[in-house]
């Protein structure tokens, strides 16, 4: 075995791990161990294999589906696994994006605070609906350069894959928001496993709570939010990430947060669908 593919078989495990320790379903650490021991059997170099045949040729392997291959080409990539980052709540959204060629901090920022995703795929799935253009100061070449790595690097390449690939939905609304207030029920009764964030943590306390729930055919890891901007305006206790899964192990995130304004004010929101939560708060009401 390649020292690489060591490396990596080490990161599935430990994400494996973790998944078991904060009690998530058995089938998602299952996942990830037979993914591990595809690794650790894998006789050539997984660098050599993607350089032959990119993300298409790690989807080919045993075991290793859409989502855990785009893991382990991030891990060949750059060095690291987001979604391990996310179990440890080590996620730095920011420092992630700066990877990306021509985008500074700045940039990176606004991006972030502005789509409210932290990860290349669910990055790669805002720039592909369109939802770029919302950020201020984002020109069109920029624009185009970001679309082209992201698709490069992280496109699920949709007519090599489309044995494999899950449909684009998203959650609905209104299983988004009882996962959230699922969530905060039970971390308010302090009923869930917590984790010792290594940002903004400075004294290196467990006090993140984190749900993994599954609902559907839904898979949920549910955490507020651990980002410098929630700190900063105090709503570390409100910003809830909702990071779902499908059984293919595809990853979309979004973020709920109480709205301050408008018509929603005081009413949990998903940003980025605020209409869909207009249209579902006036049906809730029209049947009350």
């Amino acid at each position: 075995m390649s020292p690489l593919n060591k490396e990596i078989a080490e990161k599935l495990l430990e994400i494996a791990s973790l998944l078991e320790v904060q009690h998530a379903n058995p089938f998602r650490s299952r996942a990830y161990r037979h993914a591990a021991t595809t690794m650790e059997n894998l006789t050539e170099d997984v660098d050599s294999l993607i350089q032959q045949k990119g993300i298409q040729g790690l989807v080919e392997l045993p075991a290793i589906g859409v989502g855990i291959s785009r893991s382990i080409y991030e891990y060949v990539a750059l060095g690291k696994m987001t979604r391990l980052e996310h179990l440890q709540g080590a996620s730095d959204p920011v420092g992630l994006f700066r990877s990306i060629p021509t985008v500074g901090r700045t940039l990176a920022e606004r991006i972030y605070h502005t789509l409210h995703v932290d990860t290349f795929e669910s990055l790669e799935n805002a720039a592909r609906n369109g939802q770029l253009d919302k950020v201020e100061g984002l020109g069109e070449k920029r624009k185009e350069a970001i679309k082209d790595w992201l698709l490069t690097h992280f496109g699920d390449n949709r007519h090599q894959l489309s044995n494999t690939q899950h449909s684009d939905h998203s959650p609905d609304i209104d299983l988004l928001l009882k996962v959230d207030t699922e969530y905060r029920d039970r971390a308010k009764s302090k009923k869930l496993p917590v984790i010792t964030p290594k940002r903004f943590n400075p004294e290196h306390k467990a006090w993140l709570p984190i749900l993994h729930s599954t609902r559907n055919r839904w898979h949920f890891t549910v955490m507020y939010s651990n980002t410098e901007r929630a700190h900063k305006l105090n709503l570390n206790h409100d910003w809830v990430v909702i990071y779902f899964h499908d059984d293919h192990h595809q990853q979309g995130q979004h973020t709920v947060v109480t709205e301050t304004h408008g018509v929603l004010t005081g009413k949990r929101i998903v940003r980025g669908r605020e209409a869909e939560c207009y249209e579902f708060y006036k049906l809730t009401a029209h049947h009350q």
